[in-house]
């Protein structure tokens, strides 16, 4: 039976310059940090309350938060309690940044329920709001 090693005459003669990669597996080689991420159950969710918080916007009862968008969601400190960043459509007309936050309150819990139907988690996470009123 024949060795499957591959001998080192046969490797240098494969290639014009020899460098200090050739001959070592592939398979053994760092794939960095580029496939990692930090926490990807809480993006996960974060990702599926952006969508579900935009839905619930355009069929929310408040004319005032009809024209609010959906900035980012992202985890405060962590997955428990979710910051939502809204910021006012172009379109619209730019109203109190304190009023909207106000309307936003009142109408927390029905946006917890809304994402309690559409997330499937045992405690659905707290939702604190903030405005930004002027884009950069």
């Amino acid at each position: 039976m024949r060795s499957r090693k591959i001998l080192r005459k046969n490797l240098l003669s494969a290639c014009a310059e020899v460098g200090p990669e050739d001959g070592l597996d592939p398979r053994y080689d760092s794939r960095g940090s580029a496939g990692s991420v930090t926490n990807r159950k809480a993006l996960q969710l974060c990702g599926q309350a952006a969508e579900t918080l935009s839905l619930a916007l355009a069929e929310c009862g408040d004319p005032a938060l009809h024209d609010l968008l959906i900035e980012s969601v992202v985890p405060a400190p962590n997955s428990s309690r979710l910051l939502v960043t809204l910021v006012p459509a172009s379109s619209a007309e730019v109203a109190d940044e304190a009023e909207l936050l106000e309307r936003l309150e009142r109408a927390r819990g029905w946006f917890r329920n809304q994402l309690a139907s559409a997330v499937h988690r045992r405690r659905i996470p707290d939702l604190m709001f903030r405005v930004r009123i002027g884009r950069e």
